[in-house]
């Protein structure tokens, strides 16, 4: 009997423990932190990793309040919306600048002309944004003293609202949803070597020959022209329309972008280039990656009874399917209805004429949870960061059709490390694209280096989420974090890129040259002179 009691009670004390264990987790959930939030992008894609971001924040109990395009659409706790309405629609202003009709038809722009993008879609979007009442409520709000602990904003060209942080004296963390950047070089205070480091824009990786490393540089350079005297101005502009009536201090924003305590960067080994960075820029790549969820009945039966296995075709939230030129699609769905596998494409439109019997359209697709599926065998993508992710993730190989901006790069990825392959927009034909996608579904060889890639992708210390929530946590506890940032955020231009240096270097050798070149003739001057003279004399 005295055991039995025993027994139970060393029972009792374990669960008594656990309960004080589950009370204390709900009593540290009790003491989050404020977060002033803005994701005021209207990107759908980008928008993908903020919903993640956000959610697992709300839920380990933190206060959010944020300014975001598109509403969360899920019951959450300590949560408050503004929501930026209508939707901007950038799209139209950059088609309408290029004069195309689709952006098919930008997939001939060089990076200077992906940097206007950015430029057009930065500028429209953000005074959009900044002119919303309720936004204007923040920005003019008189209660500012401990009303939030933490900006987290986008790093995605939106910097006007950075003076939010000078006004409620709050540190900054900002979440990058296109991953590495040249541009981070100089905000972020570290040289990146542009002898090995690809330009995001350009199809290039790590090992670059003499002209593409002419070419990495010169775009290189231009970019960081491009910000400080092209972009930043129209910012500054935007802080003036919007901040310059309140009694604070405002610097430029390329002081401002420079006065960030940390970046979270939606990239993970081995999907980007190895490079030089500082403990303040944080790679949690493939963040917004979460379980996948039952499929709907649909989709699932369809992929089910897929026993040769399945095509995976999106081009992405932004590329549209339903643009596509009307030779490309009669031939890719001829393609198709020639193989013996089944095909789920996300079609925008309401209908696809002549659809063969073996596809099956819808205008949105849970692109996670089919790439999950077992019997998803090829992801056809424009090479999105997003969607290659998933894809890898899910050790899924890819053809790629790139179409602008990082889309190239990132499928140069999938061609060197052997888990896609790509083809070009404007050029590809009926057999690229036919013997592509049965290279892909008949050598084994894409989906071993997939599942490879993958098992790297996934192999970390800490998942992406913990990895973020952590850092996250990590600067408001300190209320920034002024030891992760680099003195190199302080130099000007001419210091950071050693310029002063190397003019001393290469001035000071010509100056010495100059300097003997002149007395060396004044010298043999001189002596020819006297001799003259001597010479009159003798006479």
């Amino acid at each position: 009997m005295y055991n039995f009691f025993f027994a139970l009670s060393k029972k009792l004390k374990l669960w008594f423990g656990l309960v004080i264990l589950i009370l204390a987790s709900y009593a540290n959930l009790g003491e989050g932190a404020r977060i002033l939030a803005v994701f005021a992008f209207p990107g759908k894609s980008h928008f993908m990793m903020t919903k993640a971001i956000i959610s697992e924040l709300t839920r380990r109990g933190h206060e959010i309040t944020l300014i975001t395009a598109f509403p969360i659409n899920e019951k959450l706790s300590n949560y408050k919306e503004i929501l930026i309405e209508p939707v901007y629609d950038f799209w139209t202003d950059i088609t309408k600048h290029f004069g195309v009709k689709t952006i098919f038809d930008l997939s001939e722009l060089d990076v200077i002309g992906y940097m206007k993008i950015l430029e057009i879609l930065g500028v429209a979007t953000t005074d959009h944004a900044l002119k919303q009442p309720k936004v204007q409520e923040i920005i003019n709000a008189s209660d500012t003293i401990n009303k939030y602990d933490l900006l987290l904003a986008e790093q995605f060209y939106q910097e006007a609202f950075l003076p939010l942080a000078i006004k409620y004296q709050i540190p900054v963390i900002t979440a990058c949803t296109f991953g590495y950047a040249n541009f981070q070089s100089q905000m972020m205070g570290v040289l990146t070597p542009w002898s090995f480091v690809p330009h995001t824009f350009m199809p290039l990786d790590d090992k670059m020959t003499f002209i593409e490393r002419i070419y990495n540089t010169v775009f290189s350079l231009y970019e960081d022209y491009f910000r400080e005297i092209i972009y930043f101005p129209q910012q500054d502009e935007l802080v003036k329309k919007y901040f310059s009536h309140l009694p604070i201090e405002i610097p430029s924003v390329s002081k401002m972008e420079k006065n960030i305590s940390l970046m979270l960067l939606n990239s993970y080994i081995p999907l980007n280039t190895p490079r030089p960075a500082v403990p303040a820029m944080i790679p949690v790549g493939g963040v917004h990656i979460l379980k996948p969820k039952p499929l709907p009945k649909d989709i699932k039966e369809f992929l089910d009874g897929a026993v040769d296995g399945a095509i995976y075709f999106s081009l992405g939230t932004n590329v549209r399917s339903a643009d596509l030129p009307k030779e490309k699609l009669e031939f890719i769905l001829d393609v198709f209805k020639n193989m013996k596998q089944r095909v789920v494409w996300k079609w925008e439109d309401d209908k696809i004429p002549k659809l063969p019997p073996n596809v099956l359209v819808k205008k949105w697709l849970p692109q996670n949870d089919i790439l999950a599926h077992k019997n998803t065998k090829i992801f056809i993508t424009h090479g999105g960061l997003m969607g290659t992710q998933e894809g890898i993730y899910h050790a899924v190989p890819m053809l790629g059709i790139p179409i602008y901006c990082d889309q190239s790069m990132n499928m140069k990825k999938a061609e060197k490390y052997g888990y896609g392959k790509a083809i070009e927009f404007k050029t590809f034909t009926r057999e690229d694209f036919e013997g592509t996608l049965n290279e892909l579904l008949n050598n084994h060889y894409y989906r071993e280096n997939a599942e490879r890639i993958s098992q790297i992708f996934r192999d970390r210390p800490r998942t992406a989420m913990e990895s973020a929530m952590y850092w996250i946590e990590y600067v408001i506890k300190y209320k920034g974090a002024p030891q992760l940032r680099s003195a190199g955020a302080d130099l000007p231009w001419y210091n950071f890129y050693l310029l002063d240096i190397l003019t001393i270097l290469v001035l000071a050798p010509l100056l010495t040259f100059t300097v003997l070149l002149i007395i060396c003739y004044k010298t043999i001057f001189s002596r020819k002179k006297n001799v003259t003279i001597v010479k009159i004399k003798k006479k």
